[in-house]
């Protein structure tokens, strides 16, 4: 007798079957994530009792969650059901996430007295720190770190086949919480300028500013003076020299905390990211005007600094102002990370970056990085093109065995993690034949045939 609830499908038949001990996390999870909130709508001494509780549950419940998801399966790459569940597809969970961070973000940067509670609730953990009470910007902070940690576990479990893909996610891990978070913090608790090691200008764009250096330099003691050859010695000699051997991947998938979170907490949403033409035709459109203006804003508050006031300061001051709204809030928080779970987790990074248009241009005519590409072996299943964060149609460069070279391209690896065949490999080899294509037809398949 035929059974009539039988899948016929060739492919394999998803179910996403939850099982007791996964729904226990995600239960775990959610009352954590509300008694984060209770702080919210109290004042009280209790309220950093609840607020650690109440994290550590729902941290707990995630990391429950994804070890039994990842033991149920062996290692390898099973992306499943990714465009049936609505919280992966612009369904009704993802916009509610969507409006949820786009909300934190409008709340953080423009009405923070609506969190006053839950800040105040951080005060223990930021006396512990920084030797002083919580602002905002440690609640963002340590809510962000804590994001890249857990869901850092989770990138783990899901690329631990990887090796790659493993030491680059410890990678970003560790220098957002030792370089971005108790560095900086440390620093301050030790009366000295709050310095973020792993941000370099254009992208921490205020740290070459005649005002910020001047600050600096006055600072007693040498580490005010080492900080800014710190940030001048990466950012102009030391970005170009990496860059040429490594790529930008070395920084924007290895190192910057901005990737660190599309590479951990927005990997769910890698494949909303948009490959079409137009999106790249935006793209160019929007990054590198981005780049000039914060280049232009940073040469103009130089010469004002020479020259003392007037209309310059004006306008200097201005375009620093302008920029540092739009592009440094608007862009980079608001839309950057609000929309994950719309377009993709790497919006920021494609659209807005100055840093990220800078590695792109020494990557893309002065690297030795490419991923090369055997396009005798390509399939065309066309996994890397859903899977790339930044919108390459890597297929189209496999058909033809083309090598990928892009301004783009920050070398995450994981289209080549996701391709069954092999086809793609990063590397590092000398720039003499970078542009070759690789044969689609070897000669000793040649020889085999006749």
């Amino acid at each position: 007798m035929i059974n009539q609830n039988a899948s016929l499908a060739i492919g394999y038949n998803y179910q996403d079957k939850t099982d007791s001990i996964q729904k226990s996390g995600l239960t775990l999870f959610a009352l954590g994530f509300l008694g984060a909130l209770l702080p919210l709508l109290f004042s009280s001494s209790a309220g950093s009792i609840v607020l650690a509780i109440s994290t550590g549950l729902g941290m707990g419940g995630l990391l429950l969650y994804f070890f039994r998801t990842y033991q149920k399966s062996p290692a390898g790459i099973r992306n499943n059901g990714i465009w049936l569940r609505a919280s992966t597809s612009r369904g009704t969970i993802a916009w509610l996430t969507a409006v949820f961070l786009t909300a934190f973000y409008i709340i953080l940067y423009w009405f923070p007295w609506l969190l006053e509670n839950l800040i105040r609730a951080t005060d223990p953990l930021s006396q512990l720190l920084r030797g002083k009470p919580a602002d905002q910007w440690f609640l963002y902070g340590s809510f962000y770190t804590l994001a890249i940690l857990v869901m850092g576990v989770r990138a783990l479990l899901k690329y631990r086949h990887s090796r790659y893909q493993v030491i680059r996610t410890f990678s970003v891990m560790f220098f957002q919480l030792i370089l971005a978070y108790l560095i900086p913090y440390f620093l301050q608790k030790l009366q000295e300028p709050e310095f973020y090691f792993s941000y370099f200008w254009p992208l921490k764009y205020d740290y070459l500013f005649p005002g910020t250096v001047s600050a600096l330099f006055n600072e007693p003691g040498a580490l005010g003076v080492f900080m800014i050859f710190w940030t001048a010695i990466i950012s102009l000699l030391g970005v170009p020299i990496l860059t040429y051997f490594f790529g930008k991947r070395w920084y924007c998938s290895w190192v910057c905390g901005c990737g660190g979170l599309a590479e951990t907490a927005g990997d769910s949403y890698r494949q909303l990211s948009d490959s079409s033409r137009n999106a790249w035709r935006w793209e160019v459109a929007i990054i590198y005007p981005v780049l000039g203006f914060i280049v232009l804003t940073t040469i103009l508050l130089w010469v004002n600094s020479y020259l003392n006031g007037g209309l310059l300061g004006q306008l200097s001051n201005g375009f620093a102002q302008t920029y540092g709204f739009f592009i440094g809030s608007i862009f980079s928080g608001v839309i950057g990370v609000g929309f994950y779970p719309i377009m993709g987790s790497r919006v920021w990074c494609r659209y807005g970056c100055p840093m990220a248009a800078y590695l792109g241009l020494l990557q893309k005519h002065f690297s030795r990085f490419r991923i090369t590409t055997n396009g005798g072996q390509c399939i065309s299943c066309g996994n890397c093109s859903t899977y790339c964060e930044m919108g390459i149609d890597v297929r189209w460069y496999a058909q033809q065995g083309k090598p990928i070279i892009r301004a783009a391209c920050v070398g995450c690896g994981i289209c080549a993690t996701v391709c069954p065949r092999g086809v793609l490999n990063l590397e590092n080899k000398p720039r003499s034949g970078r542009y070759a294509p690789t044969n689609l037809i070897s000669p000793e398949n040649i020889r085999i045939l006749s």
